[in-house]
């Protein structure tokens, strides 16, 4: 296998950041108009993680002039109870972008609490909606680290087109929805999985390869075609030299001699995730501004 001699470490903190600016001057805009966007978080028990990210969303949503409602609920809270504050949420017109955090206690359905969020304010594009509107390339609310790994790779490559992307994993979360905006953007697409044979030959296929499986340095460099392009998605916790740190899907040391760009972990994929967040938070707002746009032009009044 032939090195490539200059690798470019790909920044998801300075792509971040320049993505929650373009989306602060947005709100700026929109608050002169006399328009302040809305996003309600909404945390059920008290899992440690899922308190910083709670916090993290909020934090980040203030910094770019989002207003951000919190509905902290404890953790015996009733899944009718979660489905009548979504009710509410959805009917709030203050209210424009709606996060259940995950994941939920056991006794409560996830999928029917997902489903409960109005397709138009669902930032985290989880309804099935949004999600049949992604495989149609429609102008739909889509989840937000893919989203964010296409950013990183429009920046890292420019024109996306004709190249073959090779995604790792078949989550809905990450996998599918990455293959599908990988599509729009009309690559060619391989997905790949636990139970593909000869995983190493199909990834040394990749001119842009992304790992999403939560295995840590599953991916060495002989899985890589000189010179792909390599999004790290996942974020998995190791004791290593006696302390605990996160590392990828990808062996950084081992990859980096054959990649033309790389995500780091941590630094790289991960602050993308709430940056996109943020912008999905306007492009919902947008959407229901064009649905009621079109629900005046079809009953104008009086109706």
């Amino acid at each position: 296998m032939n090195a490539i001699p200059s690798v470019k470490l790909i920044d998801g903190k300075a792509t971040a950041a320049r993505v929650l600016a373009e989306v602060r001057e947005q709100v700026d805009t929109l608050r002169r108009g006399g328009v302040q966007p809305g996003l309600a978080v909404v945390l059920v028990g008290l899992d440690a993680a899922s308190q910083v990210y709670v916090r993290n969303k909020v934090l980040r949503a203030d910094e770019v002039g989002i207003r951000s409602l919190e509905q902290r609920l404890p953790s015996d809270t009733s899944q009718a109870a979660l489905l009548d504050v979504i009710d509410r949420l959805n009917r709030d017109p203050r209210v424009n972008g709606i996060l259940v955090q995950l994941p939920l206690p056991d006794h409560i359905d996830e999928h029917q609490v997902l489903q409960a969020i109005s397709p138009l304010k669902d930032v985290d594009g989880f309804h099935s909606e949004n999600v049949g509107g992604l495989a149609q390339g429609r102008d739909v609310l889509t989840p937000c680290t893919p989203s964010g790994c296409m950013r990183l790779l429009r920046d890292a490559c420019g024109d996306l087109r004709g190249k073959h992307a090779v995604v790792i994993g078949r989550s809905n979360i990450v996998g599918k929805p990455m293959a599908a905006l990988l599509l729009q953007a009309d690559c060619t697409v391989t997905v790949v999985h636990s139970r593909s044979h000869d995983l190493p030959a199909l990834c040394r296929q990749a001119d842009i390869l992304v790992s999403a499986v939560g295995k840590p340095r599953l991916i060495g460099a002989d899985w890589l075609k000189p010179g792909a392009v390599v999004i790290d998605v996942g974020i998995n916790r190791i004791d290593e030299d006696g302390r605990s740190r996160l590392v990828g899907d990808v062996d950084l040391a081992a990859a980096l001699p054959y990649a033309s760009a790389i995500t780091p972990v941590p630094g790289g994929v991960g602050p993308m995730t709430i940056a996109y967040l943020m912008k999905n938070t306007l492009l919902a707002l947008d959407l229901q501004q064009q649905a009621a746009q079109r629900e005046r032009t079809a009953c104008p009044s009086p109706c």
